[in-house]
């Protein structure tokens, strides 16, 4: 833990300390040394909360970014249960670190339990099976609204620079096709590529990129809740649904731009949504990133 209430303060762990657990009340004595990240630990060799996992410096960084009053803070559910969150910002949104892999059940559970939770996943043990591709045009563009794609996929060198049909077209030949059920009907159509629209492309160009994730940790494409990965850059990778044929995209997002929108907006739903200057604010906080990358 990185909190810990000595004399009703949250404090972090310093040398020679001792406090008590947030949690559960019990004794904790603070580890602290050169060569491990500071911490509270029980006095007795137990935690209180089941979630827990060991912090790593990733943790440890991310939680940083929050003010001491967000980081570790304990949420009660109307049946009484406990848990100890990474991060709630003062309008109400969760955030969950994950380092390690995570079963669907223990996934399921906390996104149940907390409701407004956004998950940030660290993403560099991965990264080498995650291949980020070609750029997709806005989804809610007039452009995109016509275009399917040819899904990504490793190796498959013409669908990963950009191979597309267009609806109007399919339509032409089968009345009646639509995005949603384009699956289920036979295909028609022209197959065309990504030069075709490279420039209109770049105008209605907004973060968002085909990808495929080779062995992927599935419970995270299952997920209810938002998941952003953290890759070490100065942008977080989110995964999302392009559009009705079911592709799943990932979009580029600034750390900064999360940051803010976690901490002004009250639902999880609306980060990333509205865009405007956040300059003056970003300049303001001692981030540990790279705020503009």
């Amino acid at each position: 833990m990185q909190i810990a209430l000595v004399n009703n303060e949250r404090v972090e762990a310093f040398e020679g300390g001792r406090g008590i657990c947030p949690i559960c009340g019990a004794v904790t004595i603070a580890k602290c040394g050169p060569k491990i990240i500071n911490h509270w630990a029980h006095f007795r060799l137990r935690d209180c909360d089941p979630w827990w996992e060991n912090e790593t410096q990733w943790h440890r960084d991310w939680k940083n970014n929050f003010p001491l009053d967000c980081r570790e803070v304990s949420h009660i559910a109307p049946d009484g249960e406990i848990h100890r969150a990474d991060v709630k910002t003062p309008t109400g949104i969760i955030v969950e670190l994950q380092h390690s892999p995570m079963s669907d059940k223990e996934r399921i559970s906390r996104e149940e339990f907390y409701k407004n939770l956004v998950w940030i996943i660290d993403g560099r043990e991965f990264k080498n099976n995650f291949d980020i591709y070609h750029a997709l045009p806005n989804p809610e563009s007039e452009l995109a609204k016509d275009l399917i794609w040819n899904k990504a996929k490793r190796h498959y060198d013409g669908s990963n620079r950009g191979i597309f049909l267009k609806l109007k077209e399919v339509q032409a030949e089968n009345p009646g096709t639509t995005k949603a059920n384009f699956g289920e009907r036979r295909v028609g159509g022209w197959m065309h590529f990504m030069y075709e629209i490279e420039d209109e492309l770049n105008k209605n160009y907004n973060g968002y990129h085909q990808f495929d994730w080779v062995k992927p940790r599935s419970t995270w494409l299952e997920a209810q809740c938002p998941v952003y990965i953290d890759f070490g850059e100065s942008h977080l990778v989110k995964l999302e649904t392009y559009d009705e044929t079911g592709l799943k995209c990932i979009r580029y997002i600034s750390k900064s731009k999360f940051m803010y929108d976690v901490m002004h907006e009250e639902k999880v739903e609306n980060i990333a949504k509205k865009w405007f200057n956040i300059t003056e604010w970003v300049d303001a906080q001692n981030f540990n990133f790279d705020k503009y990358g």
